[in-house]
């Protein structure tokens, strides 16, 4: 749920110096109101009540309902980590009262900011990631100009440490805190925590969004803030603002007592026990200190030959070696022929550039959608491997999943997630359906393409970039959230490595960004582009290719740019969009045609698209002219310098994807 334009924010943020920060902000959901009498508000009261008494906060973590159907109330308290369990119930009992006089009669609110969060709903809100409302507090004082990098760089690693041990939490308890020396004799303390209700995907990806916040909205200069979303908390500071306790590891075992040489016999004794006794323990002492040696060689010698084995394994992705990594995920070719009726006609659900792909169920009764590649699709080992290592390492709620694969002599299927909506292109192209496809449908699904696109750029153990974004190559599910699939094309990058370029151009025109359909130079911001393409399109309800001005045929970007130049942007807006936030929509044109500028340096990257998406107060900066190569929908050369071995692009490389009626 989006709160920026349906919540009445009654609190402030505020700027804080060396001070903790009690200030809570409440916002009060205006949609769903309930009376004073009502059932729904008898719930509310008791259930706020139960949770401030409750005595089994432990963890900082409560969460429960109450009521029947509409009168139903779901909610969600969480206190920061370090809290005693009275500490804890102290501040939720007040947060309680707090809420409830400032929303007096709405069904859904939340107080951010504080030293605990309390949120209700009658809707679901228990295992769903929240990322709106977001509420930014910062420290005042800016980090020394005397070493202003020293500090980000102790301030970076330690934060995505912590994000890392707080999304390995456990159901219970997501939350970690830590501190490191920094420059200039000071000394950094960080507190991260998420709801421990969420997975370790969206607990990650949470944080990371607040990390990321940080950097944007005070230009990564302050030395303290506290960012919070209704699903996470980040603070740091340069002061320890939190129980020092909490970050004391638990006590170690006693260490064993230190051998001592063994002392002469006394007198009484003969001198030969003395004598034996003392060669005896010398023996045992050398055994003691040989062995551990030895077997710490043969460890690290073992270490660096697993090392060396898998990272040649990794250098050489190419074969298809690498599928023996994930045999636990390949299908029997027999069960998937019997879940989609040996592949008949009318389990087919599309067609794709490299074969159709067909609905099915498996003997359980999951429902899957497999990808059958064509024999002379094109796609050999390389692509299929690509394909099926790639995305079974991507987990991300916007992104298809990937459940296995089946190799069967020339048979190959990549077996996925059912997704029942189909894709977006049959919904935004499509007059009938465009028109049930209200904004803020499209405003969900334009924000989550490019948390997915985020996720695969930055967040992922891999950069990759998809090279084939497209409305066809995004399909929705039963709640309309999209998911970005087909990574036949991706390409896989190391982390430190943002370009490359190929000789064999793939994607779909229109969608390719000037220099990877002219030059083969493909690179995240090839993929910015292509979003920049489709949030346009989006928007507009008009293909990029066959868009039409009256009689005339143009191509989406100029039209788009034309009326932009001029003042009049909302010309371009879907003409089924009756209703919804104008400014929201213009400014979407605005952010989509920053992403497709001609000049790749000039071109936003995801992290800034996602952080304009959600935050209005983030001034855009002015596009220029964006990058024009196409005319009644044939590439021009003419608007870029091609390099002398620049081969030309056959069409026939081109991987088109088209869905067809069920």
């Amino acid at each position: 749920m989006c709160y920026s334009n349906r919540l009445l924010l009654l609190g402030i943020v505020l700027s804080l110096h060396f001070v903790t920060p009690t200030a809570q902000s409440i916002y009060c959901d205006l949609t769903g109101n309930y009376t004073s009498n009502s059932a729904y508000r008898a719930n509310l009261v008791g259930l706020l009540a139960s949770m401030s008494s409750n005595t089994k906060i432990d963890y900082g973590f409560y969460n429960f309902t109450a009521g029947e159907n509409s009168d139903k109330v779901n909610a969600i308290a969480l206190c920061r980590g370090d809290f005693t369990p009275d500490k804890c119930r102290s501040c939720i009992n007040s947060t309680s009262q707090r809420i409830l006089q400032s929303c007096p009669n709405q069904k859904e609110a939340i107080s951010l900011g504080g030293d605990c969060t309390v949120r209700y709903s009658n809707r679901s809100i228990f295992g769903v990631m929240e990322e709106n409302p977001m509420l930014a507090i910062y420290n005042v004082q800016n980090i020394s100009l005397t070493d202003p990098e020293g500090f980000t760089s102790v301030l970076r690693p330690l934060l995505d440490r912590l994000i890392n041990s707080t999304a390995l939490g456990s159901s219970t308890r997501k939350f970690a805190l830590g501190s490191e020396d920094a420059p200039d004799s000071q000394k950094i303390y960080a507190l991260l925590q998420c709801t421990p209700d969420l997975n370790p995907e969206d607990c990650n990806s949470c944080l990371l969004r607040l990390r990321d916040y940080r950097r944007e909205c005070c230009n990564g200069q302050k030395v303290g803030g506290v960012f919070v979303t209704p699903s996470c908390y980040l603070r740091y500071e340069i002061y320890s603002f939190y129980d020092p306790a909490a970050e004391s590891p638990p006590p170690s075992p006693p260490a064993p007592p230190i051998e001592q040489p063994v002392p002469p016999a006394p007198p009484l004794l003969p001198p030969t026990q003395g004598t034996y006794g003392t060669k005896r323990n010398t023996t045992t002492r050398t055994v003691i200190a040989v062995v551990p040696t030895l077997v710490g060689i043969i460890l690290v010698i073992s270490i660096i030959y697993l090392f060396l084995r898998v990272r040649k394994r990794k250098d050489h992705f190419e074969n298809m070696d690498e599928i023996g990594n994930i045999e636990s995920l390949q299908f029997d070719f027999d069960v998937i022929r019997a879940a989609t009726c040996d592949f008949s006609d009318a389990n087919k659900v599309g067609k794709g550039g490299f074969g159709p792909v067909y609905e099915g169920k498996l003997p359980n009764g999951q429902e899957i959608a497999v990808k059958r590649l064509s024999r002379n699709s094109g796609q050999g080992n390389l692509e299929f491997k690509n394909e099926v290592v790639l995305v079974a390492k991507l987990q991300h709620r916007n992104l298809v999943r990937l459940l296995g694969f089946c190799l069967e002599g020339n048979e190959r299927l990549l077996v996925y997630e059912f997704v029942p909506n189909n894709s977006l292109d049959r919904y935004i192209f499509d007059p009938k359906k465009s028109a049930n496809l209200d904004w803020e449908s499209r405003y969900k699904i334009i924000k989550g393409i490019a948390r997915g696109l985020l996720y695969l750029h930055e967040d992922s153990r891999l950069r990759i970039i998809h090279r084939d974004l497209k409305a066809a190559n995004v399909l929705l599910d039963i709640e309309m959230n999209p998911k970005i699939s087909d990574f036949g094309m991706a390409r896989m990058c190391v982390l430190d490595q943002t370009e490359g370029s190929t000789n064999r151009i793939v994607g779909t025109y229109g969608y390719m960004a000037p220099e990877y359909a002219m030059l083969g130079q493909f690179s995240i911001k090839s993929d910015v582009f292509s979003f920049g393409v489709l949030m346009l399109e989006i928007v507009s309800g008009q293909k990029i290719t066959s868009f039409r001005e009256g009689e005339n045929r143009e191509y989406l970007l100029s039209y788009a740019w034309k009326n932009w130049s001029k003042g009049t942007a909302a010309n371009l807006i879907d003409l089924t969009l009756r209703s919804g936030p104008l400014s929201e929509m213009i400014r979407c044109i605005h952010i989509g045609l920053l992403c497709v500028q001609a000049n790749v340096a000039d071109r936003l990257d995801m992290a800034s698209v996602v952080l304009m998406l959600n935050s209005n107060s983030i001034a855009l900066p002015l596009p220029t002219q964006p990058a024009s190569f196409m005319q009644n929908g044939v590439p021009l050369a003419t608007s870029m310098k091609l390099d002398t071995d620049c081969r030309p692009v056959s069409h026939n490389e081109v991987s088109i994807t088209e869905l067809g009626p069920r």
